[in-house]
């Protein structure tokens, strides 16, 4: 995405947020799946990033985190670190390679859960939070990362649905500009 967001395509992002924060806070959370609880926040930032580039995907990282940290009043600051972290290299992943491939939401829910899970309990330790650490916590993070992993393509489903008509480059305003350009003939209609 280049040059700067529209109005409309921020405010869809804000109220996304807005949006999946509280569900994943009162809904979510309340139902463990394997002994673990799906985290919705990092999959919303990668695929934010993932459509959005990743100017957008580090400020809703550190918005989404900062979010999530006042909801659940804990250290401030480093789920945004975390989470600005993901949304900036998801975006650069979109900008770079542009993936296109059906097991990309897969891929990127993965890795971005993987790296808010070990990148949040490794801050946690360095702060001194009295955590222990074992193999439970290891568990925890390998059956978190595989829950998110099937929780991506719903996800990804709604976040592409929610940006679709306010992202600059929608396929749909391409096919537009290209049939008006053209006349909006077919050369199989031309007699």
């Amino acid at each position: 995405m280049s040059g700067t967001p529209s109005a409309a395509l921020l405010m869809r992002v804000a109220l996304l947020s807005i949006v999946v924060v509280f569900f994943q806070i009162g809904v979510v959370s309340e139902v463990p799946v394997f002994g673990v609880n799906a985290d919705l926040s990092p999959l919303l930032v990668a695929f934010i990033a993932l459509m959005c580039g990743s100017m957008l995907g580090a400020a809703g990282g550190f918005a989404v985190g900062l979010l999530v940290d006042l909801a659940l009043l804990q250290t401030l600051g480093l789920t945004s670190l975390v989470f600005t972290l993901i949304g900036y290299w998801c975006g650069r992943l979109r900008e770079l390679r542009d993936p296109q491939a059906a097991l990309t939401p897969l891929i990127v829910g993965a890795s971005a859960s993987a790296v808010s899970l070990v990148g949040y309990s490794l801050m946690e330790f360095l702060l001194g939070v009295d955590a222990p650490v074992s193999f439970e916590l290891l568990r925890q993070i390998v059956l978190g990362v595989v829950v998110n992993t099937i929780v991506a393509l719903p996800m990804w489903a709604i976040v592409r649905r929610a940006l679709e008509g306010a992202l600059p480059e929608d396929p749909r305003r391409r096919r537009r500009r290209r049939a008006y350009t053209t006349g909006g003939l077919s050369p199989l209609s031309r007699t």
